[in-house]
């Protein structure tokens, strides 16, 4: 199986390598107000990809955090309940 996932990776690196080579033209991007970016289509692809990639990042990023502090809240719990945990006091001298 790591012999295909190896192969599968390769293919796709040498897939996304002939593309880039292959669409080195230059494109515009307009946005309002007549601003307007010129870069090879590859470039644009990437930067739009990695924007794209933060974003869903920064909206995953609240329910990551969320997830982080229940999951110290109930180990804290947990290490308070574990058997080995509790302090007991030492046997009365007197009652033995």
């Amino acid at each position: 199986m790591r012999y295909v996932l190896w192969i599968l990776k390769g293919a796709l690196f040498a897939f996304a390598l002939t593309f880039a080579v292959k669409n080195t033209d230059a494109v515009a991007v307009r946005y309002f107000l007549g601003h307007e970016w010129h870069a090879p289509l590859i470039f644009v692809m990437l930067a739009f990809l990695c924007l794209g990639a933060l974003l869903g990042l920064l909206s995953a990023l609240g329910q990551i955090l969320r997830q982080r502090r229940e999951i110290t809240f109930l180990k804290r719990e947990l290490q308070g309940h574990a058997p080995g945990a509790r302090r007991t006091s030492p046997p009365d001298a007197a009652a033995l």
